[in-house]
């Protein structure tokens, strides 16, 4: 394996996982104040435009990792959106205890 392919897969890796201590804590806390719909707006954005130049290249690691960034900042964004009863009607779905 190159050192460009195991750059690229840590680069992969770690976009992949950035998203995740957020989203896990918005499902701990119910709470998404603080989150800026616009600046999440413009990455989610960024995300589905990314996977469309992978498709048109036919980049599967473009595809995949975006795709898995897509889904997180997509699911950060819904959930600084909804109103307060729904964003706690979605988090008790996926973790049923909130934190204190």
């Amino acid at each position: 394996m190159s050192w460009v392919t195991v750059i690229g897969s840590l680069a992969a890796l770690a976009s992949m996982v950035s998203f995740s201590p957020q989203a896990w804590k918005i499902i701990k806390s119910r709470n998404t104040d603080g989150i800026s719909a616009a600046a999440y707006s413009i990455t989610v954005t960024a995300f589905a435009l990314w996977i469309s130049y992978g498709i048109l290249i036919g980049g599967w690691p473009l595809i995949v990792s975006n795709g898995v960034c897509l889904v997180l900042s997509g699911f950060i964004l819904i959930m600084t959106l909804l109103p307060q009863a729904q964003k706690d009607d979605v988090a008790k779905v996926i973790d049923p205890e909130p934190s204190a």
